[in-house]
């Protein structure tokens, strides 16, 4: 019985290594993408939701099976050059809408966010950002964690970075 089980190990193994090594498998995923269909491909996108550039060694939002992927996000990430208050409600506030502008764009809602990472320059700032932070989620929040740091780039208060699930009807739209 264990012989059987290994010879079908084997037999898959080398069976696998002859589509790879033919190429055949990157046919049928270039034979795709050329479509427009991206079924389990990754998606690299910018902040309008359109392929990146490829010239920024960050790519702020991928969409992979159905799961939106976003970089962390500071208050100075989409840097219009504009000025604001630096405390912690105006930082959050600026976060929360690069990431539901991100989250959007890859396909999904604010209530389609799955799990957060929170970074905070300071523990002390963690009642103000939750203030800000329950505005977003109306219907209750996704999976979080809060962490305090030494600092942040771009002298940000905070820094978010997210997953979110792509939404039927979000994709329609798209």
């Amino acid at each position: 019985m264990m012989l059987g089980s290994s010879t079908r190990r084997s037999f898959a193994t080398r069976f696998a290594s002859l589509f790879a090594g033919a190429g055949i498998a990157g046919l049928f995923s270039n034979a795709a993408a050329s479509a427009g269909q991206v079924q389990g491909g990754v998606q690299k996108l910018n902040y309008e939701g359109k392929p990146a550039g490829g010239t920024g060694f960050i790519t702020p939002l991928i969409v992979h099976n159905g799961v939106i992927y976003i970089a962390g996000q500071g208050a100075h990430s989409r840097d219009k050059g504009e000025t604001f208050p630096k405390d912690i409600e105006n930082h959050t506030r600026h976060v929360m809408e690069g990431v539901k502008t991100l989250v959007e764009a890859g396909g999904g809602t604010m209530d389609s966010i799955l799990q957060l990472t929170v970074y905070l320059a300071s523990i002390d700032y963690y009642d103000g950002m939750n203030q800000v932070f329950k505005t977003y989620f109306p219907h209750g929040g996704p999976a979080r964690t809060t962490v305090a740091v030494a600092a942040l780039p771009g002298d940000s208060l905070v820094e978010i970075n997210c997953t979110a699930a792509v939404v039927a009807a979000a994709r329609k739209g798209a």
